[in-house]
């Protein structure tokens, strides 16, 4: 997919659009994060994923001793850098696929998904809590088209406006700041929630499908 919340900037209506009420899904636990299985993972699928895996667990370390908001900006920066924009079709030759952050730094590609879902996974391996964090599928306005994307929303409290990363856009920003997205629905490893958008940006229970899958690949890989 192409392109890819303190005060209040933005609209009422767009903030209950980012702050969209709780829908029931199963609630998955998570396990602890384990740096030498991600290591031990990346090693047997070769030096160059082990390099990269290396360089992420010492981010991942690093991040940790940081405060939250800085921890946003080195693992955003982090997988900007190192992953190239490529669709699944090219990457892994299907039209749609969630990668695990190994896989996906073994590819040093990934689409705009896979950008979201390396920040979220690492970012919780650092000590920011999964409640902080949301996967969100908007609508993004991109040369005068309206495109299904995906971000990563950090909501700093309950009911906060949430901050933003993204894969095109360099800065962590505030959601008042990005008015080229509209949220359609978010889910993390604790629940989803829908929005009020007038359009979508695919089917929530078919898409949970695939995270339910992807989080078994990730805990397996010692993410969680």
């Amino acid at each position: 997919m192409p392109t890819s919340p303190a005060c209040f900037a933005f609209a009422p209506r767009q903030r209950r659009w980012w702050l969209a009420a709780l829908v029931a899904m199963p609630v998955l636990v998570a396990a602890a994060y384990d740096a030498s299985r991600v290591l031990e993972t990346a090693a047997g699928r070769g030096p160059r994923v082990a390099e990269q895996a290396q360089a992420l667990v010492q981010q991942i370390e690093r991040s940790g001793t940081q405060d939250e908001l800085l921890r946003l900006k080195d693992i955003n920066d982090f997988f900007n850098r190192r992953l190239a924009f490529k669709d699944d079709s090219v990457v892994w030759g299907v039209p749609d696929y969630w990668a695990t952050p190994l896989e996906s730094l073994e590819k040093r590609a990934g689409d705009c998904e896979d950008y979201a879902i390396a920040k979220y996974f690492s970012l919780a391996a650092s000590g920011v809590p999964t409640a902080k964090l949301r996967m969100v599928y908007v609508r993004a306005r991109l040369g005068g088209q309206s495109l299904a994307h995906m971000v990563l929303a950090y909501y700093p409290q309950p009911g906060a406006e949430p901050l933003i990363l993204d894969n095109l856009r360099p800065e962590v920003l505030p959601a008042s700041q990005r008015a080229d997205l509209t949220p359609v629905f978010s889910f993390n490893t604790e629940g989803l929630w829908q929005g009020t958008g007038q359009v979508t940006a695919g089917d929530p229970l078919a898409r949970l499908s695939m995270w339910r899958d992807l989080v078994a690949k990730v805990k397996a890989e010692g993410f969680l």
